[in-house]
């Protein structure tokens, strides 16, 4: 009887645990959601009743009910990101390209450890590229490019041994282009048409700092 009786709690516990990281994840879509417009309701079944977000159109989830992808591209979304996706501690595919995103990229977007694709382009998003992001370790694909993004790229994101395409055009960065690490591998194309961003792969000269002022 106490063997059954551990058993049962041992599977009440893991369930209760389930529930908690799915309520958890769900609060932190939702939470997206509340700071968006959405004309054509492509968010319409994120219902927070619901105490599992894997339901969700667009969302995709693991074995285990934990998400892992978010894919939202193209979807005609009106609004900003939120400091709550943070909390999507197993997702991997951040996918908000081609919407009208404004304001700032959440530097809690580093506590996703398990991303592996990171895809903001095309919308209107503003200010610096968070630093926090050199902390996504397993990160293969940053795409940020058509923005309006400024201030320069931190030197940070050379340690991202894993990031095998890079890409910051059509912005407003300034300062010199890093060469070391990961980005020895990149090309011009990465970084062109920011008016205000230099450096020796594009001089063709010895490597120099330029003001952001």
């Amino acid at each position: 009887m106490a063997f059954w009786a551990l058993f049962v709690l041992v599977i009440a516990a893991t369930l209760l645990q389930g529930h908690a990281h799915a309520n958890r994840e769900g609060d932190a879509l939702y939470a997206l959601r509340r700071a968006l417009k959405d004309p054509d309701n492509v968010l319409q079944s994120w219902d927070p009743t619901l105490v599992n977000p894997c339901t969700w159109f667009h969302v995709t989830c693991d074995k285990d009910n934990r998400v892992t992808r978010l894919d939202l591209g193209n979807a005609k979304l009106h609004g900003r990101l939120v400091p709550d996706l943070g909390r999507l501690e197993r997702l991997q595919y951040l996918e908000l390209y081609r919407n009208n995103l404004v304001g700032h990229i959440p530097k809690e977007l580093g506590e996703l450890k398990n991303l592996l694709s990171l895809d903001l382009y095309n919308n209107n998003l503003t200010g610096s590229i968070p630093p926090t992001l050199s902390k996504l370790t397993n990160l293969r694909f940053l795409r940020l490019n058509g923005n309006n993004l400024s201030g320069r790229i931190p030197r940070e994101l050379t340690k991202l041994r894993s990031l095998k395409s890079l890409d910051v055009s059509n912005n407003n960065l300034c300062g010199t282009i890093p060469i070391s690490g990961s980005f020895s591998k990149f090309t011009q194309k990465s970084f062109e048409k920011n008016p205000r961003l230099k450096g020796p792969e594009l001089m063709g000269s010895v490597s120099y700092d330029v003001s952001c002022d």
